[in-house]
């Protein structure tokens, strides 16, 4: 038998990305997400259109994309309730967010120079995609939320990860950090609690991200 239900978020399972990117002052900024797809050398991001990232991008035209294992589930958390966006809307402060500038700081991570863009990578993660914006979309009507294209000009994969004598990652060894359903997955089971997942019983309409 099938239920209809009014579900409150459609992330049925979808890998956790830290967006790298430039502030309008040259500082460095991280961004959780997970509204992430690939095709070929391109890369689809859904991102709302009040977080400091999607400034950033439609600013910069840059990014680099730091895949998350599942190991790294504590820092990523850590991210979840803040914002380098000083104009935090009401409804988010009653969620818990805050303006933090520093967010490499403030989640432990350290950063490394990328080679063909300004934006930052995450040392820690053993997978960067650095991307330039080639399209920017609104999703729908009323939204508030923008689908960027990006396409990837270098990628940098930790040598542990790539199978001797190949240009392949080992999906044997690779666990990427997996949101499904607002809560942290890892090599199939629940590795973490998410803060995320405590606010997201709200209307539709209110949910796009900040960071």
């Amino acid at each position: 038998m099938h239920r209809i239900i009014d579900l409150k978020v459609l992330y049925f399972g979808t890998p956790v990305v830290l967006i790298g990117s430039r502030n309008e002052d040259g500082s460095p900024n991280l961004m959780p997400m997970s509204s992430a797809w690939w095709l070929g050398d391109r890369g689809v991001l859904g991102l709302g259109d009040s977080s400091q990232t999607s400034r950033n991008l439609r600013r910069e035209g840059e990014c680099v994309l730091n895949l998350v294992p599942s190991t790294m589930v504590a820092a990523v958390d850590r991210l979840a309730l803040l914002t380098a966006n000083p104009q935090i809307r009401e409804y988010r402060r009653n969620q818990g967010y805050r303006h933090e500038r520093d967010k490499f700081g403030a989640a432990g991570l350290t950063e490394q120079a990328a080679d063909l863009v300004r934006a930052p990578r995450v040392a820690e993660c053993p997978i960067q995609l650095e991307c330039v914006v080639e399209t920017a979309h609104e999703i729908g009507t009323g939204t508030n939320t923008t689908a960027f294209t990006v396409r990837v000009v270098r990628a940098h994969v930790d040598e542990e990860l790539v199978i001797p004598g190949k240009e392949y990652v080992d999906p044997l060894k690779w666990d990427p950090l997996i949101m499904k359903f607002c809560e942290f997955f890892g090599g199939g089971r629940n590795v973490h609690a998410s803060r995320l997942a405590e606010g997201w019983a709200m209307p539709h309409d209110l949910r796009p991200v900040t960071g």
